[in-house]
């Protein structure tokens, strides 16, 4: 395999491995900035997965599945902001609690529905999500047609700099960031801290679940118990990385996405063992985190219960 082809198949990998994790991170994104610690993503992406499939597998359409897979994540992300907001709960244990009811609801619901089997049916082809330039061009100087990636994932770039704009150029924006320093001086300004809040933490369920989506409806196919395991942490420590900001996030995230990638390609052949293959990822991941959590500056009132003055 020449050069050129091995480089093109590095860039496709990497741009199918990067969205899922891009989505969920922008999605942590909101709940961390706006003072919500949020430790179930990875189980909001996998309800999303498991729900994305399924709706997917019924009715024939990737674009709804994606999308109930997206709201499925929500109805998650209502659930922690009730438990976070509403009843100032632990956040990090209401998040390590999502992360066991989601995948065991998911297994429990494909169980229920499949006869008994753990794993969704596979997809068809079409019923996945669609492609973009598949076909449009020739494969060219790199052996591989590296543009011809599903459409949803270049959504989820536009997604960055969409969401960079609300956070940096709205008044939501300034209040979304607000809320996470100072919501005191917030609630004596007339703002409605709670209210934010609950907004942040369900468009993160939203956006982890649109991240398990893709996964199941492109890569994979089908629902499978251990179909997202470890990327809805990959995620949040991409935020870490970042410095809890939709443009550091997606640096992160390229960066883990090139190494699954990585890990998917090197995987091919038997000189390297796929056990060794299979830690790279996350050992980039445990790299990040001790070299740049002590650098990234946490929202002041990240993780704090905000109690409105009577």
């Amino acid at each position: 395999m020449s050069i050129t082809t091995y480089l093109g198949l590095m860039i496709n990998a990497m741009l199918v491995c990067t969205p899922p994790l891009l989505l969920a991170a922008l999605g942590s994104c909101f709940s961390e900035r706006s003072g919500v610690i949020n430790i179930g993503i990875e189980g909001m992406m996998t309800i999303g997965a498991f729900v994305g499939a399924v709706v997917a597998y019924y009715t024939g359409n990737g674009w709804l599945g994606f999308l109930c897979g997206g709201l499925s994540g929500a109805a998650f992300g209502v659930l922690h902001a009730v438990l976070c907001i509403t009843y100032n709960a632990d956040q990090t244990i209401a998040g390590t609690a999502i992360n066991f009811i989601g995948p065991g609801l998911a297994v429990f619901l494909c169980k229920a529905m499949f006869d008994n089997s753990s794993d969704s049916p596979s997809l068809d082809p079409a019923s996945k999500l669609p492609k973009m330039f598949e076909g449009a061009f020739p494969a060219g100087s790199f052996g591989y047609n590296v543009i011809s990636t599903y459409s949803a994932a270049y959504l989820s770039f536009v997604l960055v700099i969409l969401i960079w704009f609300i956070f940096f150029k709205t008044r939501f924006g300034m209040k979304l960031r607000a809320a996470g320093e100072h919501p005191e001086a917030c609630e004596t300004l007339g703002i409605n801290v709670r209210r934010v809040r609950y907004i942040c933490v369900i468009t993160s369920g939203f956006l982890a679940g649109l991240g398990g989506a893709f996964v199941t409806l492109s890569t994979v196919s089908q629902f499978r118990p251990s179909v997202i395991v470890g990327q809805g942490f990959i995620a949040i420590a991409a935020v870490i990385f970042g410095k809890f900001n939709p443009q550091g996030a997606l640096v992160g995230c390229l960066i883990f996405g090139f190494c699954n990638g990585l890990k998917s390609l090197i995987g091919q052949n038997n000189v390297v063992s796929p056990n060794i293959i299979s830690m790279i990822p996350y050992i980039v991941t445990i790299l990040a985190l001790v070299l740049f959590v002590g650098k990234s500056r946490v929202p002041a009132a990240n993780g704090k219960p905000f109690i409105k003055s009577k």
